[in-house]
């Protein structure tokens, strides 16, 4: 079989990569994704294991260095530190495609190889997510969020499904372009398959658009340069400028009000003074504030913990904290220092933040919800924890500004719009430079409000009864996947 256009394999590799690394900017080019990995595709049904894991990684590096290139524009570390975790971060996602073409290399038969390439992504991301360095963020549907209408079946499969359809899609395009008179077939089962996607999916997007009861919720995105927040000259300065935002929301007169990720520099359970002030206010206005901070506690030996936080202040009433969960690696702690305590003293310019253990659920009047610290939004087990233990509305607060205009904020705003869809659970966000904005629970985001704007609004939110079949029982789907793969696949070529 020879070569599309007859060009080399690794040429093959690097178009394939750059083409999805594309579909993963807010360009609206998810389409891109479709027929994306047929160059991949091609390489990993006419080369041997060996071969398809050198082309797969350099496929790998490629694409995930074009779609995830703003790990590199972290404006809070030096150039050479986000530059070595910007190189880090590509060439270690780029082991599970290398490992992936040697898999599928050690199928015999093209057309087998052809059958299991959708169950085996599936199962690559699916394994990815595990972990520490687990990074479901790069999933494939992170580029089909313009198509609302054909990810909605996330609420059964979560993001497995889309991908499933997405590779399926790209692999019977392969087949059509090899011999298109012999499959016109499949071209149109394909094409009914997407025209009723669409429709069923249109139907159930309707369904989330009204609730009988809805909260008023402020949002504040107060567009601080999170570099300076907390400049020690500014300080001062800085507090009293989010005074000034959370009078404003008051006037607003919503149901509660939420502060982006460490919202104020200063760590509010010992700064007594301006905690005092904010609970000032929300006891006069009767107002709940949700706020971003960081803790610090001693524990029992003498050391001193740091926490990345969420104080909840309900009128006349202790505050409540909630510790984030899931920590991004090498940013906000170093992996294994929880066993290893010397690893705390490399300095990467990371932080050393200690992983919080409750799965806190706040409640105000007849709402519960659970609030998600920056990059927890990307783990979806995480929400899936929360909406069992009966939260109704999710938060999120988040700072991106260190990340500028890049692709990084607005991928990050459509992966809460996922987790919405997934466990079909209204969501809102508070961003510290945005996007902020109110996402239902069918991925509609309401009242967004774009990067570098300084806002106060409010968002009416519709509350009802959250939870999916995917909250409940999570990535059975994926799971199923894997084990097709493995039937059909590897544990076929062991019993021969």
């Amino acid at each position: 079989m020879s070569f599309i256009g007859g060009r080399s394999a690794w040429q093959y590799a690097i178009i394939s990569g750059l083409i999805t690394g594309i579909a993963y900017q807010p360009w609206h080019l998810g389409f891109l994704a479709w027929f994306g990995l047929i160059p991949l595709l091609h390489v990993w049904v006419t080369h041997d294991a060996k071969e398809n894991a050198r082309f797969g990684y350099l496929f790998g590096i490629t694409h995930n260095f074009i779609a995830f290139y703003w790990i590199g524009f972290n404006s809070g570390a030096s150039f050479g530190v986000v530059l070595l975790s910007l190189i880090a971060a590509v060439f270690y996602l780029g082991i599970y495609w290398a490992a992936a073409g040697w898999v599928i290399g050690n199928i015999k038969f093209i057309g087998k190889r052809l059958a299991l390439f959708p169950f085996l992504i599936v199962s690559m991301e699916w394994i990815r997510s595990f972990g520490p360095l687990g990074f479901p963020w790069g999933n494939i549907v992170l580029s089909q969020m313009d198509y609302l209408q054909l990810i909605q079946l996330m609420e059964f499969a979560g993001s497995y499904g889309v991908t499933l359809w997405v590779i399926t899609l790209n692999v019977i395009l392969y087949i059509l372009y090899l011999n298109f008179n012999s499959n016109k077939k499949i071209g149109i089962i394909v094409g009914i398959f997407l025209v009723g996607l669409w429709f069923v999916g249109n139907s159930r997007i309707k369904e989330f658009y009204n609730s009988n009861e809805k909260m008023s919720v402020a949002i504040l995105q107060p567009n601080i340069d999170p570099n300076a927040k907390w400049d020690f000259s500014k300080k001062k300065e800085t507090i009293a400028y989010m005074d000034s935002l959370h009078s404003i929301a008051i006037k607003l007169n919503p149901d509660f009000i939420i502060f982006p990720e460490t919202a104020l520099p200063s760590y509010l359970t010992l700064d007594g003074r301006v905690r005092n002030m904010i609970q000032t206010k929300v006891d006069s206005s009767k107002i709940p504030v949700l706020t971003g901070t960081v803790d610090r506690v001693i524990s029992g030996n003498g050391d001193k913990q740091y926490f990345n936080s969420t104080m909840f202040l309900t009128p006349n009433h202790k505050y409540i904290l909630y510790n984030k969960l899931h920590l991004v690696p090498f940013a906000e702690y170093i992996p294994l220092s929880g066993q290893f305590p010397s690893l705390k003293n490399l300095n990467f310019g990371q932080g050393n933040f200690s992983h919080g253990t409750e799965y806190t659920v706040f409640k105000w009047k007849n709402t519960k919800f659970s609030n998600l610290i920056c990059y927890e939004s990307s783990i979806p087990k995480i929400v899936r924890k929360f909406i069992q233990n009966g939260a109704n509305l999710i938060t999120i607060q988040t700072n991106d500004g260190w990340l500028g205009k890049s692709a990084g904020p607005y991928q990050h705003y459509d992966i809460a719009k996922i987790r919405a869809i997934e466990n079909r659970v209204p969501v809102i966000r508070s961003a510290n430079t945005g996007i902020s904005g109110l996402i239902l629970a069918n991925g509609i985001s309401i009242n967004e409000q774009p990067v570098g704007k300084t806002a106060v609004f409010t968002v009416s939110v519709p509350i009802g009864e959250a939870g999916s079949f995917y909250s409940q029982y999570g990535d059975v789907f994926a799971l199923i996947c894997f084990v097709i793969f493995l039937l059909l696949g590897p544990l076929t070529c062991l019993r021969k």
